[in-house]
């Protein structure tokens, strides 16, 4: 039998009455088990939004941290020791000390400073290199790279490794293909 002309064996329902049956009140007749029910439901979301960003999905990242080179970038920093994520605690300790001792020895402490920042721009030259170039011949020419990618990965690389949003996917050693 053709579904077309099948029965229903019944009427079919005036708008009136559909529209009828789908009406909801605009005001709950609770309104404190109303504002509970969404304080939780916005909550959950919020939970899994966070969640989601911890472990990398793209669907809760922001537009910061999303696509494929970005996800590149976050691998290859990650799998990596380097100096620029040590920077800000050294640093911190090194002015701490140097609070309290004589003037000698506060210069000792600012030259250490300057010396440990030399170095995390050192570094970060090094690791822009090596990225943007792997990064060229796995995307098909630095042509075809996103901007902004020097300035994400510096920044990553400076965070503490714990402290990275979202947090690091590889462990040391496993570089991305």
């Amino acid at each position: 039998m053709n579904p077309a002309e099948a029965k229903k064996n019944r009427p079919t329902p005036k708008r009136s009455a559909q529209q009828a049956a789908r009406k909801q009140p605009l005001v709950p007749q609770d309104r404190k088990v109303a504002n509970r029910r969404a304080r939780d439901e916005m909550r959950k979301q919020r939970d899994q939004a966070r969640i989601g960003v911890m472990q990398g999905d793209e669907k809760y990242l922001t537009a910061r941290d999303r696509g494929p080179q970005r996800r590149y970038v976050r691998d290859f920093v990650d799998a990596r020791w380097s100096i620029s994520e040590f920077f800000i605690p050294l640093a911190l300790i090194v002015l701490v000390v140097g609070m309290f001792g004589g003037p000698d020895f506060q210069v000792i402490a600012n030259i250490i400073v300057y010396g440990i920042l030399a170095l995390v721009i050192l570094d970060s030259v090094v690791l822009n290199y090596r990225v943007k170039a792997r990064m060229a011949d796995k995307f098909g020419g630095r042509d075809r790279l996103e901007k902004g990618l020097t300035f994400y990965l510096v920044m990553r690389s400076i965070q503490m490794r714990p402290l990275r949003i979202p947090k690091p996917q590889v462990k040391r050693g496993e570089f991305p293909a």
